[in-house]
């Protein structure tokens, strides 16, 4: 049993828009980082074996930053509802640049690998109290301005990583890939530390249980309440079981080790029934009852699969059927990053007058079309395959980044970060499931073989990830029917 952190406002100083000012400039300084830490490796580790020696090693720095990332950001939104957000964001950010520093001083892969386990641990909490922060800070209608920004910073940091990552290997040293952490980590850290307590959200109260006044957000009213008694039971078994069964499914599908992914499912079953008993689970399901967390949740998971798992093999396409060098593989990839960035600024822009159904709607919409465009195409020039990735980023800007903001919207303050981290977490694990199903699809002969048989095996992964989208399509017209969201606050604190 621990006890629940209370929404006193802070008594050393009051709230000011200076503080609020200065909080986002260092929350979007960390979440820059973790963008960037996760693609800034990749043209550096070539150097890195040859360091460090221990190639058949090469694809786990991936791996595990992956893994660790992925499972614990669950553990860090329900902690951060009971324990409050801004001491476990600033223990997050301090476990990141330790795991920076250490990485930067390996001597062998093995010390890497176990260093970007450690970074991985703390850029899951990096990356899910960083939204679940924004949602708290910000009414709707500017909570929409500051995600979109933030959306658009992930973004540029994914279109940047590599080439920056080229950059500081040609010039420097692979370390100062981690070293370079430190000096933008720090101030990111001292920020948090100093403003957080004053990032208030305007006056306006938190919406009782997760309700919009007039039933405006989609799918009604998410079952809430507040945290009773002022102390809070954590569901340790299930956490336990939970972060398990979700690393043998992410590593079993990493590795292709079906054995792992089948012995995940039981795990994950013994998770669920363990959650749905207690009165503070990881994950709270009660919520799921809605129609917005439901789709929000469900949406991300098949979504994120089709849209990843395409962007694990697409450079493929470039190189094995268009003949086309290492710069037009990573080019490739350059309209759905641009496509997801720009409607997700978009979308924060123009939130506010077309409502959360309707621009959700539109972005599931664009994303079957997409990947229509895509299954037909296979065989179709390079310059085909980009433009029709771009309107498959432009799906997804619309539909997940507005999905985020409704549920956000719609969840009480007691489940906000367990919401929002089921939501980030529901989009990381479908990648990883879609990226291993779209490779079982295509084949290792088809991948060696390139050409036409390269193009038959991308167009059956290409076909999988309609089907996905399609079941998400469906699912998001159970939100039909229903006006746009009041601007309402979010009263709680940060601590």
């Amino acid at each position: 049993m621990i006890a629940a952190p209370t929404d006193r406002p802070p008594t050393d100083r009051p709230p000011t828009d200076r503080n609020r000012t200065l909080a986002v400039a260092g929350l979007l300084m960390g979440i820059a980082l973790a963008a960037l830490e996760s693609s800034v490796i990749a043209t550096a580790m070539p150097t890195v074996i040859r360091d460090l020696g221990g190639q058949g090693l090469y694809a786990l720095p991936f791996a595990v930053y992956l893994l660790t990332s992925t499972v614990t950001s669950p553990l860090w939104g329900r902690a951060s509802d009971l324990l409050g957000r801004k001491r476990l964001y600033l223990a997050g950010i301090v476990i990141f640049l330790l795991g920076s520093m250490l990485c930067g001083a390996a001597t062998s892969m093995v010390a890497l690998v176990a260093a970007r386990a450690l970074q991985g641990v703390g850029a899951g909490a990096v990356q899910t109290l960083t939204f679940t922060l924004v949602g708290e800070m910000f009414t709707l209608e500017q909570r929409a301005r500051v995600q979109g920004f933030f959306s658009g910073v992930w973004g540029l940091a994914g279109l940047l990583g590599p080439l920056l990552g080229g950059l500081i290997v040609d010039h420097a040293s692979w370390r100062w890939v981690f070293y370079l952490n430190l000096p933008f980590g720090i101030p990111a850290l001292m920020l948090a530390a100093r403003c957080l307590n004053g990032a208030r959200p305007v006056p306006g109260g938190q919406v009782p249980g997760g309700q919009v006044p007039g039933g405006q957000v989609p799918g009604g009213q998410v079952p809430g309440g507040q945290v009773p008694g002022g102390r809070v039971p954590i569901d340790w078994l299930g956490a336990l079981l939970f972060t398990l069964g979700s690393g043998l499914l992410i590593w079993g599908l990493e590795f292709r080790e079906w054995t792992l992914v089948a012995l995940s499912a039981l795990v994950l079953g013994a998770a669920l029934w363990t959650e749905a008993r207690h009165s503070a689970p990881l994950l709270p399901l009660k919520n799921l009852r809605a129609a917005l967390p439901r789709v929000g949740v469900v949406g991300n998971l098949l979504a994120g699969a089709a849209y990843f798992g395409t962007i694990s093999y697409l450079p493929l396409f470039a190189q094995g059927v268009s003949g086309q060098g290492a710069t037009a593989a990573g080019a490739i990839l350059t309209p759905m990053l641009l496509g997801w960035t720009g409607t997700s600024i978009i979308a924060a822009r123009v939130l506010g007058r077309l409502g959360t159904t309707r621009l959700i709607l539109w972005g599931f919409n664009i994303l079957v079309l997409a990947f229509l465009g895509l299954s037909l195409a296979a065989h179709a020039p390079l310059w085909v395959i980009s433009a029709v990735g771009f309107f498959a980023g432009s799906g997804m800007g619309f539909a997940m980044f507005t999905l985020l903001i409704a549920v956000q919207q719609a969840t009480p303050r007691p489940d906000l970060g367990a919401m929002t981290s089921a939501i980030l977490f529901s989009r990381q694990l479908g990648g990883a499931i879609g990226t291993a199903l779209m490779g079982t699809l295509i084949g290792q002969a088809a991948i060696s073989a390139g050409g036409g048989a390269l193009a038959d095996g991308l167009q059956r992964a290409f076909l999988l990830a309609l089907g996905l989208v399609v079941l998400a399509w469906i699912m998001a017209q159970t939100l039909r029917g229903v006006g746009k969201p009041a601007p309402e606050a979010r009263q709680a604190g940060s601590d």
